[in-house]
């Protein structure tokens, strides 16, 4: 399921963070992924064995555009 990520897709966690939100726009996907609270924007950075575990469910598909052949 974490390989299917993409930068763009938003996300939901089992728990939610400490401001209230529960819905995370993922940034980046390598070794480990970035995260952006939608809620207050904090910024969080968990390796992919952990995302795993603590994944609920994607909720949106982001927009993707792969990079152009210039």
């Amino acid at each position: 399921m974490i390989s299917e990520l993409r930068e763009g897709d938003r996300v939901r966690l089992k728990k939610p963070h400490a401001c209230g939100g529960d819905t995370w726009e993922v940034l980046f996907v390598g070794a480990d992924v970035r995260l952006r609270c939608t809620t207050c924007g904090r910024i969080l950075l968990l390796p992919r064995w952990e995302l795993e575990r603590k994944l609920r469910e994607v909720i949106a598909e982001g927009n993707f555009f792969p990079p152009s052949g210039r």
